[in-house]
């Protein structure tokens, strides 16, 4: 694992025990549920961030990158379930965005190929290099960062018109 791998790799476990010490001291906050393990990458999702660049440039539309710890970052998970896995979200991105998520998991069981892993990680040192998760990347056709967020409350509605805000082109 190249070393910067390893540092994006800690940052994310610290940030995990962080939030599980946390959790039980925020009464009223609903419990997340962790998700069964996914596939390499959701469907209607690239896992290559440079075939992702590619096909952006080729459709000349943004390209959206996620970077999620499936199975230990909370914000992730709720992101996954809240927004990224909504048909509303889903039916919008279909002919404006290029969508690519890259998933860090903790437990060997969820754990992507080696392939996939390598291509996470090139990905995460070009994109992440701080290991912030969630973090969501949006980049213009040209390959330009527009912007980078964490979570965000409110669901797809909330999110599809943060993206409006950031890329006002789209329709």
């Amino acid at each position: 694992m190249a070393f910067g791998a390893a540092i994006i790799r800690f940052r994310a476990v610290v940030l995990g025990l962080m939030l599980l010490a946390l959790a039980p001291a925020r009464p009223g906050i609903a419990a997340v549920q962790l998700l069964p393990p996914a596939a390499e990458v959701p469907t209607g999702w690239l896992g290559d961030l440079s075939a992702a660049q590619a096909q952006a440039r080729a459709t000349n539309r943004p390209l959206l990158v996620v970077f999620s710890g499936s199975d230990w970052c909370k914000p992730c998970i709720m992101y996954e379930q809240e927004v990224f896995a909504q048909p509303d979200f889903m039916a919008f991105a279909k002919d404006r965005l290029v969508l690519a998520h890259f998933d860090f998991p903790r437990l060997k069981k969820n754990q992507p190929s080696a392939a996939q892993l390598k291509l996470n990680e090139a990905a995460a040192a070009q994109l992440n290099r701080a290991g912030d998760f969630p973090l969501v990347v949006i980049i213009s056709p040209e390959g330009k960062v527009l912007a980078k967020t964490g979570y965000l409350a409110g669901g797809p509605a909330a999110f599809t018109a943060y993206l409006k805000q950031v890329v006002p082109t789209l329709p």
